[in-house]
């Protein structure tokens, strides 16, 4: 906060002089008075501070249309990747009039506290379609949860995932062998076969696509959401998520 406030007070000097520059009276400044006039400018910024407090509120209003704008355009340009990947589960209403994405990790603590608001989201609205973007970044467990919930869809189809998933995203412990053989048991399935299809190119070429797909949306957390042509960073509280699809329908 203290150096964007510094540097934006260094931003405001610089526009000040730049504008009697622009009136012809700083190239025939010399030194000492160019050092008075900032001396004054600096003055009367620490005299108004507020004019910071305001210049920062409209920078930041600007960078986040600036962003907006660039979301909007690479959402348009990733249609395809983004809401008809055939490596990516489909839930909720497959015929539903909007479709939220995800970008999640299994380890995230913020994608473990939205996933009961996301299913409760998805269930009493009834109209939407749900996407799940496998994206482990947290490490070698998010990589090992991930590779273990592709490889159950690839061998036991969408049923099996959710049921994955869901056991997954709210597992007590590590995804060890152990654990995993327990979870893989606990749905009926042979853990030995998943461990395999884990190792498969097939398995990697799917998480590189997401995190592929993740770097043109200049996303670098999670839980990351696309809903329309919006792209919402960072966790969302049940009622926020609720009004943006309201939104969206309302056009």
């Amino acid at each position: 906060m203290r150096r964007t406030l510094a540097a934006l007070s260094f931003t405001l000097t610089g526009a000040l002089m730049a504008t009697t520059a622009l009136a012809g009276g700083i190239e025939n400044m010399t030194e000492a008075e160019r050092a008075a006039f900032q001396k004054e400018v600096r003055a009367y910024l620490v005299a108004h501070p507020e004019v910071l407090v305001e210049a920062m509120d409209a920078l930041q209003a600007q960078q986040q249309a600036q962003q907006a704008d660039a979301d909007k355009q690479i959402v348009a340009d990733n249609q395809a990747a983004l809401l008809q990947d055939a490596n990516s589960w489909v839930g909720g209403n497959p015929n539903g009039d909007i479709t939220v994405v995800e970008f999640m990790d299994y380890r995230c603590g913020y994608c473990r506290k939205a996933f009961n608001e996301v299913e409760e989201l998805v269930k009493a609205d009834g109209n939407i379609r749900f996407v799940v973007k496998e994206f482990p970044i947290l490490g070698e467990e998010s990589v090992v949860s991930s590779r273990f919930a592709i490889a159950v869809r690839q061998l036991h189809g969408d049923e099996a995932y959710k049921k994955a998933h869901d056991a997954l995203i709210t597992l007590r412990g590590q995804p060890d062998q152990a654990n995993l053989e327990k979870l893989a048991g606990d749905l009926g399935l042979d853990p030995a076969a998943i461990f395999e299809a884990m190792k498969s190119d097939a398995v990697t070429d799917i998480i590189k696509a997401n995190h592929a797909m993740a770097d043109k949306l200049q996303i670098s957390g999670t839980p990351t959401f696309v809903v329309g042509d919006q792209v919402i960073r960072g966790y969302m509280p049940l009622d926020a998520m609720q009004q943006l699809v309201a939104d969206e329908r309302a056009g």
